[in-house]
């Protein structure tokens, strides 16, 4: 684990990444950014993340405040702590007797430095609709979300190149969405329908919007995996990427 993160980098990748995953509406207490989206009900979606280490004032006030926002939306409260958390908002939570779950590591690599495998290349869709239906069959969704999701990749400003595997009897197999912002290239969604795992297709797909990314002025990428995420982890840290900070969630505990 990153024990002294770069504050700078953590707050850049984190700005990028709410543009990469845009929220439907986004409020600000302070510092603290509440995120809700009524027709998703992804975490990076629907959370609070507090984006100033030295913001601490009226903790309780604003969590109760917070809560009330988020059950009008119908949604859990969940707290994001990343290495920009009050560490006293932590400690609070964890005093209330709140659980910490789903930690997920940030990674970045530099792609001047990259060298991809000798697999297909494969261009981008511009059909939103095709590579919706695609993502939510390789993850296993809930179709219901269709419309949720593909409002979600119309709303991101920055280039988005939308990556698919496709077979012409089995469907989709694989999916990627890379989002170029300035100079970073963000790998969202990555995914490998499960019969068709171990087989080179992450590697294919992953590459293919590397190499996208870099070709359009891209020069360092980043990534999220779930910490527990044993296979993946060695995956890109050999490619290059490498360990820049953590996150996980908070959320009451169940009763």
């Amino acid at each position: 684990m990153v024990s002294d993160p770069n504050l700078p980098l953590v707050r850049r990748l984190e700005a990028v990444g709410f543009r990469a995953w845009p929220a439907s509406s986004v409020v600000y207490d302070g510092s603290w950014q509440v995120r809700l989206t009524g027709g998703h009900p992804g975490k990076r979606l629907n959370c609070v993340v507090p984006l100033d280490p030295s913001d601490s004032r009226d903790i309780v006030l604003r969590i109760e405040k917070a809560a009330k926002r988020f059950e009008t939306h119908g949604r859990e409260l969940l707290v994001r702590e990343t290495p920009l958390s009050p560490r006293p908002l932590i400690d609070f939570l964890a005093g209330e007797g709140w659980e910490r779950f789903d930690e997920v590591v940030t990674m970045t690599g530099d792609l001047g430095q990259m060298v991809f495998p000798d697999t297909l290349d494969h261009l981008p869709t511009h059909d939103v609709g095709r590579y919706v239906d695609a993502d939510i069959a390789v993850h296993g969704s809930d179709p219901a979300l269709k419309p949720a999701l593909a409002e979600i990749i119309t709303a991101i400003k920055p280039t988005a190149g939308l990556f698919l595997i496709e077979h012409a009897d089995k469907g989709p197999l694989a999916v990627a969405l890379c989002v170029q912002d300035n100079d970073l290239a963000g790998i969202m969604s990555l995914a490998v329908r499960a019969d068709h795992r171990r087989q080179g297709l992450g590697i294919e797909i992953l590459s293919s919007a590397l190499r996208w990314a870099r070709m359009r002025g891209a020069r360092t990428a980043w990534l999220q995996v779930v910490a527990e995420n044993k296979e993946a982890m060695p995956l890109y840290s050999k490619m290059g990427f490498e360990e820049a900070y953590r996150y996980a969630y908070w959320r009451k505990a169940s009763q």
